[in-house]
């Protein structure tokens, strides 16, 4: 299957809201790290996400040219073709962006995609996220109203973050405190600012404690029952049951049972960086320890070419995260839900 289509794409979250589960988000910064992303979604048999940071992009565009549209326009040209070999859907979606880095990253690659419709084509990415978080929510929801409208004229799928993701990723920062638990009031401001999809379908990261990266047992406290008040409220207010389609920040480490209370309350989409990253690297690890006599020249010799081989350890890397992303599908309760099955 190629990339998912937008229709395609909107059906992914129609099902998962319906049968109450949810799709991994998977971080890559390399060709690599995207095969072992959909390898790990063709052996769940679930369809998935693939995303790209703002740093993630740069990475990708080669550490001495760093330009986000340049890396992340090429991860996605790349990730068209080598779907097509797959047989379950993968969509292209861009992660959190904040507002100085929008004219260098989305709006860009808003414009690319609308140039692709305009002539016939699908949309380079299926979605997009603008992250306000930063921002009062004020103007955070006016910038997503006008990226909205984007958005949509391009077929694509907007995600907002309402609220603040704790922890640190692509050098952006926030403190763990209360502002890490999004109201319901903020919930309704959302809605009257974009609507409940009529102005365009839109994800919404409501936050209910959720912290970048891992964290030792009781250093963070998730409260999933958050996003239920939320739902209920807005719901309440514009005549819909669970009027948001949700995404899950800051997910590594979390209890098998936070998880599943954030499903059933209408997360669609779980983001998984660290711990992928983790299981990449480990058996990277593990190869240079076992091999360590041959992946190095050590005292004049001339080492082993069949061991640093990058295709030697990268194939260890590639199916340690893709077991990860498997073991995420499963979490998730996507495993065996792919729309091609």
């Amino acid at each position: 299957m190629p990339v998912a289509t937008p229709e395609v794409y909107a059906e992914m979250f129609d099902r998962a809201k319906d049968g109450s589960f949810a799709y991994p988000a998977i971080n890559v910064t390399s060709s690599q790290t995207l095969n072992a992303a959909i390898r790990g979604f063709a052996e769940a048999e679930s369809d998935g996400i693939v995303q790209v940071s703002t740093g993630g992009a740069e990475y990708l565009s080669g550490p001495t040219v760093k330009d986000m549209v340049t890396g992340a326009t090429a991860l996605a040209e790349y990730a068209h073709v080598v779907a097509k070999q797959y047989g379950v859907n993968i969509a292209l979606h861009t992660d959190h962006c904040p507002k100085d880095k929008l004219d260098g990253f989305v709006r860009p690659l808003l414009a690319i995609s609308a140039e692709r419709v305009k002539n016939g084509q699908e949309p380079l990415f299926q979605s997009h996220m603008w992250d306000g978080s930063a921002v009062p929510l004020e103007e955070n929801l006016e910038i997503a109203k006008e990226l909205l409208a984007q958005a949509a004229a391009a077929k694509i799928i907007l995600e907002i973050e309402v609220g603040v993701v704790g922890g640190e990723e692509d050098g952006v920062a926030n403190e763990i405190n209360e502002k890490l638990y999004t109201t319901a009031d903020d919930g309704l401001k959302t809605v009257e600012a974009l609507g409940t999809g009529e102005h365009g379908r839109y994800l919404t990261a409501l936050t209910f404690g959720n912290v970048h990266g891992v964290y030792k047992p009781g250093n963070v406290k998730l409260r999933p029952e958050i996003l239920n008040e939320i739902q209920q409220a807005v719901g309440q207010k514009v005549g819909k049951d669970k009027p948001f389609d949700l995404v899950f920040h800051g997910g590594s480490g979390s209890l098998p049972e936070e998880i599943s209370a954030a499903v059933s309350y209408g997360v669609v989409k779980m983001n998984v960086d660290t711990d992928t990253q983790y299981a990449f690297t480990r058996p990277v690890v593990e190869h240079m320890f076992r091999n360590y006599d041959g992946v190095l020249k050590i005292d004049g010799e001339v080492g082993n070419k069949k061991q640093y081989d990058p295709r030697a350890w990268g194939k260890s890397a590639e199916a340690g995260m893709a077991a990860r992303v498997v073991e995420a599908c499963q979490n998730l309760n996507s495993a065996g839900t792919s729309l091609k099955k």
